[in-house]
Parts: C-alpha cells; structure tokens; sequence
C-alpha cells in the first residue's frame, strides 16, 4: 500500500484511504456490528411484549397475529427469544473476527510499509531523528491504531445504530417521550466533539514524550558498556526518571480532561431516563400508553443512554489512535533528496570512476568537501588520506549515494551516477566501515548477509581472504556460533574480519575500505594486508586509511584536508615532494618527534 495526499488535519480521512484495500472487510465488520446491536436491542421490546401478553392476555399484541392463547404467546416470544440471542451470539462472534483480523493486518502494513519507507530515506534524515522514537513510531504508536480497531470502530458504529433504531421505535411509540428522552444526546454529543478538542494537543505530546521515553531507553541500553566504565548508572537513571516523569506528567493532563467527559454524560443520561419514567408512567397511568409499550420506553432508555458512558473511553481510545497516526503518517510523508529515477542497470561494472568540481555541505550547511577532482581506472586501489574530518568518508558516502552532491559530478564508467538504478548500484559496491556492524545472528548469516544464497563452501572460502577463517574455527560453535547484538560476543578485530568477510562474499567490482584495518593488531593487520593484496585485483578499490603502512603500494594517493584535495601521487612521490604526506610517514615511522602540521597531530594521535 502506498500512503495518500498529505492531509494532516484528517488522519481518519487518511487512513480511509490507506486502508481502501480493505474496503470490503471493513463493510463486512460493520454489518455485523450493526446486525448484532439490532438482535442486541430486540430482547427489551419483547420484555414489553411479555408484559403485554400478561396484563392483556387474549387482547395482547401477539392475538393479532392469531396466538390467542396467552400460554402459546408465551412459547412463542421463548422461541423468538432463542433466535435472537442466537443470532446476536453469532454477529457477536463475526465481528469481533472481522475487526481484529482487520485490527492485524492494517496493523502490520503500517508498521511494514512505514519500515519500507524509512529505509529508503537518505541518511540525512536520521541525522535529526532518535532511534527510540523511530521504534516507538513504529512499535507503540501502531499499537494504539490497533487497540482502536479492535474495539472502539464497533463502538461507534454500534452506538449509532442505537440512536438510529432505539429513535425510530421512540418516535412510533410516543413522539413527545422521544423528544424528551433524547435531549440528552445533543449535549453528549458537543461534550465529545468539545473534549476532543481539548484531548487532541495533549495526546499528541503524549506520543512526542512516549517517542522520547523510548529513545533514552534505547540510548541507554546501548551504551550499557560505557554507562558501567563511568559508574553513571544513578545519572542516567535520573534522566530516564525525568523522561518518565515527563510521559506521566502529559498523560495525566490528557487523562483528566477525557475523566472529565463521563460525569457530564451521566448527568445527561440522568436527564433522559428522568423524562421517559415520569413523562411516560403518568401517560400510561391517564390510559395513554399501553403499560406493554412504557415497559418497552423504560427499557429502550437505558439501552439508548447507558451505553454512552462508553462514549468517554471510546473518544479517549481514538485521540490515541489519531495522535499516533498522525506520527506514523508523517514517517511515511518523509520525503527523499536523493533521486531513484536512474534506470541504468549494465550487465557489467568497469568500476572507472570520476569527480569533476564536486562540493559537499551537510544539511546545516556545514562545508565538507570543496573542488574535488579525481580519476580512478578500473581495477586501481585510490588511497585517502589526512586528517579527522578532512572529508575522507565523505567521498566514500557520495559514491554510495547516501548523499547528493552540492555541487560538481560524479561519474562511473563514463555516466553520471544519477543515471543509475540505486539499488543496482549498491548492489555493485562493498564497503568495509570502521564502524562495524554486526546482525543478531550466526557468524554464517552475517558473513552471507550481503549474498544468502551462497554456499558454505563460498562462506569460508571469503572467512580465509579476509584472515577470519581461523578465529571462527575456535569459536564455541565456529560458523553457527551467535554472534549477539551488535556483534557484542566478538573483539572489535573479529568484528572487522567479519566485515571485511561480508565484503568479499559480495565479490563487488568496487571495494570502499574505510579504516578497515583500524580495530587490529599488527599481526593482523599485517594478515589483513596480505588478503587484501588478493582481494583488490581485478577491482576498483578506495582506500581510507591513517596508518599509511596500508596505503604504499596504492596505485595513487589522495592527502585531503579541509575539504580540498591538497597532495597526489604514488607513495615514494609524495615522499620526494616533503609535504604532509611526507610529514605524516616520518611521525608514523619514528623519524621525526616534532610534528610540525595539524595532519602530523592527528596521525600522532591516532597511533595512539
């Protein structure tokens, strides 16, 4: 299903028309809703028909339709009683599987498609979202929907067609104990449409703080490691107290305003039996109303009125559900920047690529690259290197197209790399990030994440390239062994191996490695490099990397800083030319103690 026209101001109208798939279903639910409250109804007028038949007896209601005897009346309305319990039994029974069912699957394609959706959003969008509150969107606010269609969708429809059959009996009966009983039923009516009103601002800032609730949690739970390091626990356990004090807080306020609504309908509701009892006892006393037909009016009452005091929880279960669509209609409003219109798909990835003038700024407009210019051949290896925040991983994201240029183009073997189906494009490139992660799962299934259907011979066969291959082998259960959250169960270097693994087992003809030798040891690093000799041929690689021991046999370096390309070349020119790449080796390499740029800073840090 794909969401309709923004309309924030009618949620309802919305969801109507997200869930137009669902039309017949929701027609079929609300016919046994309505069936099952007129077979709910009809035991009251027969009540008034039995005490008809025994005040009357052979002139009763039933004689003329040709029971005279008041014994075979009796029978009669036991068997038309029987019918009707039956009947409202089964309509009871169809409409709570037709609303739930819907409840379900309306639930899940809004959590699955608004999960769609949030995946193909560029990543500037979660620059400025929390996690928690993305989960919450879609978790707890969907939640809410569900509850609402569970049971508030019959209540409504069921309460109207009270009004509109218990009405119609009122009317044939005694048209001025109708007007009088139903008095009410303006006033219970403003007073829902007034408190919803009034409830909607403050459901919607519950939703915002339960959103917020659940990201401190979030936030908490995974940062649990460093929490503990720092013996915060009593601080951050004031913060989520606030948080939750907060929730409680908004949700008070909302709740005293619906708590508000049922002693006003009751009052009303008082109103409106008053009128029927008296109005209509002193008419049948005078010999105006049959008593059958006041037993029915005082029935019908309270079967018309009572059910109202569960207006209050019908109109608080729906601000909820409205306060938590809005939310979820507005993930799935999210636009994208990044455009999907490429249509290419070549059968084969040279892997040339090129940037002419290309500028980059983030979202607040922040500047991160500027003038870039450069060429890779394919099945060359480009290294980067420089400084923290020169911009190096910044390229590796608009090669992946996270981001759009500002400025400039980017081409792939001779086309601009919009012309590209995206997904095609992705598909075809393997990136190796120092900020690894690993799915809740077995080191098999995240090795194959990339390509499921491959073998366990290609499986181990990519564990071996990336030097992973003998560390698994002494894992507890090796390739089946779970790797927990995050990859948590694992080292840091095991976690890049594995990564690095994923990579191969890809066999992209473009390889994006950043800081993929940066959570090892030497030794490993050392392995690393000896597979990495193999994995780069026949590919075109780029290459992040601090420690330039990594990068001296690259086929051309880049030294970035500020955004700009400032020194090229092979390693042993750039050692000729006694720049900043110059400056960085000797600090690496023990050769000079006194650094004398901020890139020579940084490099010290980082082999620190």
């Amino acid at each position: 299903m794909s969401a309709a026209a923004p309309t924030p101001q009618a949620p309802l109208l919305r969801l109507l028309r997200y869930a137009r798939g669902y039309r017949r279903r929701v027609w079929a639910a609300s016919a046994c809703s309505v069936i099952n409250k007129l077979f709910d109804i009809a035991p009251e007028i027969l009540i008034g028909v039995a005490i008809d038949v025994v005040v009357r007896a052979e002139e009763s209601f039933l004689a003329d339709f040709g029971l005279v005897e008041p014994s075979h009346q009796i029978f009669a309305l036991g068997g038309l009683t029987l019918l009707i319990w039956a009947g409202e039994s089964l309509f009871e029974y169809l409409y709570l599987l037709l609303w739930r069912g819907l409840a379900q699957d309306l639930q899940h394609d809004l959590r699955v498609d608004g999960f769609a959706h949030l995946t193909h959003l560029d990543l500037a969008y979660f620059e400025d979202q929390r996690g928690g509150n993305l989960v919450a969107i879609l978790n707890d606010d969907i939640n809410q929907l569900e509850r609402f269609l569970n049971g508030g969708a019959n209540t409504l429809i069921q309460v109207a067609t009270t009004l509109v059959a218990v009405g119609g009996v009122f009317f044939a009966i005694s048209p001025l104990i109708a007007l009088l009983a139903f008095t009410p039923i303006p006033v219970i009516v403003w007073g829902a449409f007034y408190f919803q009103r009034r409830a909607q601002p403050l459901y919607a800032e519950v939703r915002d703080r339960a959103g917020q609730l659940a990201a401190r949690l979030a936030n908490a739970i995974g940062g649990i490691a460093t929490i503990k390091s720092y013996t915060r626990e009593n601080l951050e356990l004031e913060h989520l107290s606030e948080e939750s004090r907060a929730y409680c807080t908004a949700n008070s306020r909302a709740i005293r305003i619906s708590s508000a609504f049922i002693p006003l309908i009751r009052m009303a509701i008082l109103a409106g039996f008053l009128a029927t009892l008296i109005v209509g006892g002193l008419k049948t006393l005078n010999g105006d109303l049959n008593v059958g037909l006041y037993g029915v009016l005082v029935f019908l009452t309270q079967r018309l009125l009572w059910p109202l005091t569960g207006l209050a929880e019908t109109v608080d279960l729906y601000e909820r559900a409205m306060a938590s669509t809005r939310r979820v209609l507005r993930l799935l409003d999210s636009e994208r920047s990044i455009s999907r219109d490429g249509q290419l798909r070549p059968e084969r990835l040279r892997g040339e690529i090129a940037m002419h003038g290309v500028n980059f700024a983030y979202a607040d407009g922040r500047p991160v690259l500027a003038d870039i210019e450069l060429a890779v051949a394919p099945s060359q290896t480009l290294a980067l290197v420089g400084s923290t925040g020169s911009g190096k991983s910044s390229l590796i994201k608009l090669l992946l197209r996270f981001y759009a240029p500002s400025a400039g183009q980017i081409v792939i073997d001779g086309k601009p790399i919009e012309d590209y189906d995206l997904h095609w494009l992705r598909s075809n490139i393997g990136l190796v990030s120092q900020d690894v992660f690993l799915f809740d799962g077995t080191v098999e299934d995240n090795i194959a994440y990339g390509r499921p259907d491959a073998s366990p011979e290609e499986i181990r066969r990519a564990a071996r390239l990336s030097e992973a291959h003998g560390f698994i082998n002494e894992l507890p259960q090796g390739y089946q062994t779970q790797v927990g959250e995050r990859g948590q169960k694992l080292s840091g270097g095991q976690r890049q191996r594995l990564s690095l693994a994923r990579a191969v087992l890809k066999d992209p003809p473009i390889l994006l490695l950043d800081e993929a030798t940066s959570a090892v040891d030497n030794e490993t690093e050392a392995a690393i490099q000896r597979s990495l000799a193999q994995i780069c041929v026949g590919r075109t690689t780029l290459m992040i990397a601090h420690r330039l021991s990594t990068v001296v046999h690259a086929d051309q370096i880049l030294v970035v800083e500020g955004g700009r390309i400032v020194e090229r070349g092979r390693h042993q020119q750039l050692i000729a030319a006694n720049g900043i790449y110059a400056a960085l080796w000797a600090v690496q390499t023990g050769l000079r103690t006194q650094p004398s740029s901020t890139a020579v800073v940084d490099a010290t840090a980082t082999q620190r």
